[in-house]
């Protein structure tokens, strides 16, 4: 199945204001409501698929992640495989969580080369000489991640995490109704958005590394 575009369900452009997604919003249910369509077959399909559209462009803070998670790069062209959807958007959250863990700590040389001096420590008890050993620093990482991420941070990440499902939701990853299935999905991107920030936390560290 393509790839939904909420903003060609309601039928409006992607730089619609929030009145004009309203009353195109309106406009719709009015004209495909099934009590004023009682012969049409697909009246109920289409009201669905309006009130998901709507759940997420007509409000502002999800639309705001819709547009960071299917534009901030292309998203993909018309994909047909489900499968291939879910798999861009666990990039698209790893990469999300990568950008955000190295941003905060790029900031803080200090803060770097105390974690590399730990992290050279237990590397070379561990080997018996000094290298960049990711599993090492991803421990490290794991272990301090709450330190580092703040509360709006962790917020910002749970905003994105259900807009994603949402939107997983909708092109048919699982069923609406599924709630184990919805538990799941979501629960997957949220590890993925973590896996980025250990990535971030690594990223950052690798760029002060030096062997010695």
């Amino acid at each position: 199945m393509p790839r939904v575009d909420f903003y060609r369900v309601l039928g409006i452009s992607r730089e619609a204001s929030d009145d004009a997604i309203k009353k195109a919003y309106r406009k719709l249910v009015f004209e495909h409501h099934p009590d004023r369509n009682p012969d049409s077959k697909d009246a109920e399909a289409r009201i669905r698929e309006i009130n998901a559209a709507y759940e997420i462009i007509g409000d502002p803070e999800k639309r705001r992640n819709y547009d960071r998670l299917n534009w901030g790069d292309e998203f993909g062209a018309e994909t047909v495989d489900v499968s291939v959807i879910l798999d861009e958007m666990e990039k698209k959250l790893f990469d999300e969580g990568r950008k955000e863990l190295f941003a905060v700590l790029i900031k803080d040389v200090t803060r770097i080369k105390s974690e590399l001096a730990v992290i050279r420590e237990r590397t070379v008890a561990d080997q018996g000489y000094d290298s960049f050993k990711e599993e090492i620093v991803h421990g490290r990482a794991a272990e301090v991640m709450d330190e580092l991420v703040t509360d709006d941070m962790e917020g910002r990440k749970q905003r994105l995490v259900e807009v994603a499902t949402q939107m997983m939701v909708s092109q048919g990853v699982v069923g609406k109704n599924d709630e184990g299935g919805v538990r799941s999905l979501r629960a997957g991107l949220d590890a993925q958005f973590r896996k980025g920030r250990l990535h971030g936390f690594a990223s950052a560290l690798e760029l002060l590394y030096e062997r010695r």
